[in-house]
């Protein structure tokens, strides 16, 4: 096996074979010409996702053609360093990279993405990389060179691995840069601003590569990683510590939507250097979904991803609002986020509307909004006839915009997730800190019959998730079933919320 540390052993009668996905990762490799070479190569693909992904399978054989070809994908930016493995995020070297071609902006997108694996050492290394192998053994220098959410992405990561250690190990590490982001890029007034740039988000409506704009992104995200550094800090009973970020995350909470909220339009927009509210509803609008910034009041705004003058198009959500003057006139080529479709973005949206649609009831959007989004992002990784991801693709045809002899650098492009859409949404394993088994499908009732998800490494366990609406399929009984190790630990007679505490005290569940 290379690079597997297994955290949980296949439990007794996997629903799925290990090679589930064998014969989708032999026609990867037959049209890929592998012109770099990473720690897994073309030849041990198909043993790495065995050993280390989950499994999935449903009706639709496009969504399961995706789902391991992101996993294919992903094994093909783990590098071996003397500095441990790390992740990178183009294929190519870039000149804007720092060591072994490694980039700040997505590392969120690499943990979310990565939590889901058996081989828990390839994050920890990582991880240790950014924050431990920089210059006198600190954090690497150009971790600021974009606007992130590590913390609450290491924070996230623990509730799927059940497995503290390395977010208390840096603990201090995560409070150090807190620090150092509200040094550089803090207002007098207390919330914070960015270059579109530095948000991984250039040729924007509303920023400039210049402008000291407050942008929704890095306020949530400073939101998320103040309320992820207070909770690893209770945890580790630094109770003081723990008091001053949560009191950081509440400031700045009570700032945030005065600040960005436009109640004519019903959108979170970027507040201008000038003082005024950019006109344009952008899809960063909705990451405040994503951390649990926004509030009921602010539902309204999930209209605009179902108008054909919001987001909505044949190919995928927009980065900007189809009806603004400035759509898609910044030109192509030079990584636009004027209204094309952006992986990266329909990631951080399609994550919102999860915790949306789990929230209180609103009339604006359902889990059909999500399911057909999911299916249209699964539908965008082609070119040419065969699997395909890259930068950003044109929101009608499809077309992946980055062509000629940038095209190497842009394949393969790692600045998103999809399996842990999937995983977490689609299925429905929502992770939880208190080990519960919480699943929570999106998917509508009146769709699919049967979907599984086998062979999840969760909280030290293996879980297995089935809905079989006949029980025909898999042969595992009908309705929704939730295994852990091969065990049944609870059930439902249809898609609907189910928690199970069988992991904290077998035999036992809670409704």
């Amino acid at each position: 096996m290379i690079g597997a540390t297994a955290v949980a052993a296949p439990g007794p009668a996997p629903v799925l074979p290990a090679d589930h996905g064998r014969a989708f990762v032999e026609r990867f490799n037959a049209s890929d010409d592998e012109t770099v070479v990473n720690l897994v190569p073309n030849s041990a693909a198909a043993e790495w996702i065995a050993d280390n992904a989950p499994r999935f399978d449903c009706p639709s054989t496009r969504l399961v053609e995706t789902y391991y070809f992101r996993w294919w994908t992903y094994r093909k930016h783990v590098k071996a360093t003397p500095d441990g493995r790390v992740l990178t995020e183009f294929i190519t070297p870039v000149s804007h990279a720092g060591p072994y071609n490694t980039i700040a902006c997505a590392i969120g997108h690499h943990l979310a993405e990565g939590r889901w694996l058996r081989d828990t050492a390839l994050l920890d290394e990582y991880l240790r990389f950014w924050f431990r192998r920089g210059p006198g053994g600190g954090a690497q220098p150009h971790l600021h060179k974009f606007s992130g959410w590590v913390a609450a992405a290491v924070d996230a990561r623990r509730r799927v691995t059940g497995d503290s250690s390395l977010a208390l190990e840096l603990l201090d590490d995560l409070v150090a840069d807190y620090r150092r982001w509200e040094e550089e890029r803090m207002l007098p007034s207390g919330l914070f601003w960015q270059y579109d740039v530095r948000d991984g988000m250039e040729e924007s409506i509303s920023g400039g590569r210049r402008a000291q704009n407050v942008r929704p992104t890095i306020n949530s995200y400073m939101i998320a990683n103040a309320r992820a550094i207070a909770a690893i800090a209770a945890e580790a009973e630094r109770h003081e510590l723990a008091r001053e970020f949560e009191a950081k995350a509440d400031e700045l909470l009570d700032k945030f939507a005065p600040a960005m909220w436009d109640a004519e339009a019903e959108f979170f927009k970027v507040r201008l250097d000038s003082g005024e509210l950019s006109d344009a509803r952008e899809a960063i609008g909705y990451i405040p979904w994503l951390w649990g910034v926004a509030e009921p009041r602010h539902a309204a705004a999930w209209r605009q991803i179902r108008d054909h003058g919001g987001f909505w198009a044949p190919a995928g959500l927009t980065t900007a609002e189809r009806r603004h003057p400035e759509f898609r006139t910044r030109g192509v080529g030079t990584c636009e986020w004027d209204g094309a479709v952006w992986p990266f973005a329909t990631t951080q949206t399609l994550g919102g509307l999860a915790n949306l649609l789990r929230g209180p009831e609103q009339p604006y959007v359902s889990k059909r909004d999500y399911f057909e989004q999911l299916l249209r992002y699964a539908t965008a990784h082609e070119k040419d006839g065969a699997a395909y991801i890259g930068e950003y693709h044109d929101e009608i045809t499809g077309a992946w915009l980055i062509t000629g002899p940038k095209e190497k650098r842009s394949r393969y492009y790692n600045h998103s997730t999809f399996c842990d859409l999937v995983i977490t949404g689609l299925a429905g394993l929502v992770p939880r800190a208190d080990g519960r088994v919480e699943v929570d499908p999106l998917l509508p009732d009146d769709t699919w019959d049967w979907f599984c998800l086998d062979g999840v490494p969760y909280h030290g366990h293996t879980l297995t998730i089935v809905w079989d609406r006949s029980g025909e399929r898999y042969g595992r009984g009908a309705g929704l079933r939730v295994f852990a190790d091969g065990a049944p630990v609870t059930t439902a007679d249809g898609l609907q919320r189910i928690v199970s505490n069988a992991l904290e005290a077998p035999g036992g569940e809670q409704p």
